[in-house]
């Protein structure tokens, strides 16, 4: 406990992290994987709320129901406002939980959920968007499916398979001015979590004003989990999840 009461005192004073969801002025903002709900799960009793899965909704377990969310897809920048249907505990390592049409809104995919969520604070410049995302969440309904046609040039197509790229994911644990902050904290990682493989840690200081320590690369969700998963044990409230670093 003391070990952790060090290290809490250690970022606050010495991160440039964003730590802006703790304060109630300010907007919640985070990237990680979404929660794709799946009706099993309530079942299973991995979840302990019910959402309905032909409707536009999502549950957060921080930011209070009826708070608007704009859920933006990193990989495609397609992005969607939705209250905060409900709040409730679910995997600890997905930022949010959001329903198959919402997915399919902002076209995610399955495999790979990656999003950045941000609170949206009211005011009048979202009333008009606002307004535009509930009429159409009022129009989704199981039984009006939405259809569409897309004509692809084959040859582009073909050229495109041959240039798969795979993407790599990052934890970033944290953001600093001095990177002797930055090596301080990845030798504590490194001698206090014997589990770890430290070896996926690394500094990068590409960005001029901004040191980051992250994790990686990882090249699929659940070999990142493990690390995830320590490292929020380790005392880390908030760890975001960046692609391709």
């Amino acid at each position: 406990m003391k070990y952790k009461l060090i290290i809490l005192i250690f970022l606050l004073t010495s991160c440039a992290q964003n730590y802006s969801n703790l304060k109630p002025n300010k907007s919640y903002i985070s990237k990680g994987f979404a929660y794709i709900y799946n009706e099993q799960d309530f079942i299973d009793k991995i979840i302990k709320k019910k959402l309905d899965n032909n409707s536009l909704q999502i549950a957060h377990n921080k930011i209070r129901p009826g708070s608007l969310i704009k859920i933006t897809n990193i990989k495609t920048n397609d992005s969607i406002i939705l209250k905060n249907s409900k709040r409730f505990e679910y995997p600890d390592f997905y930022k949010i939980l959001i329903t198959k049409p919402v997915a399919e809104e902002i076209n995610l995919e399955i495999n790979l959920p990656i999003v950045e969520i941000i609170e949206v604070k009211k005011n009048k410049s979202f009333v008009a968007e606002k307004t535009k995302i509930f009429k159409e969440e009022e129009k989704i309904h199981s039984n009006a499916p939405v259809e569409t046609v897309t004509i692809n040039n084959i040859s582009k197509k073909q050229k495109d398979k041959n240039k798969v790229i795979k993407d790599e994911f990052y934890i970033i644990i944290a953001e600093f001015y001095s990177k002797n902050s930055a090596n301080l904290l990845k030798k504590r990682i490194t001698q206090e979590l014997i589990n770890f493989n430290t070896k996926k840690l690394y500094i990068n200081s590409k960005k001029s004003n901004k040191i980051t320590l992250l994790s990686g690369p990882y090249n699929s969700i659940n070999l990142m989990k493990n690390d995830y998963i320590q490292l929020k044990n380790f005392g880390f409230e908030e760890l975001d999840i960046s692609i391709n670093e």
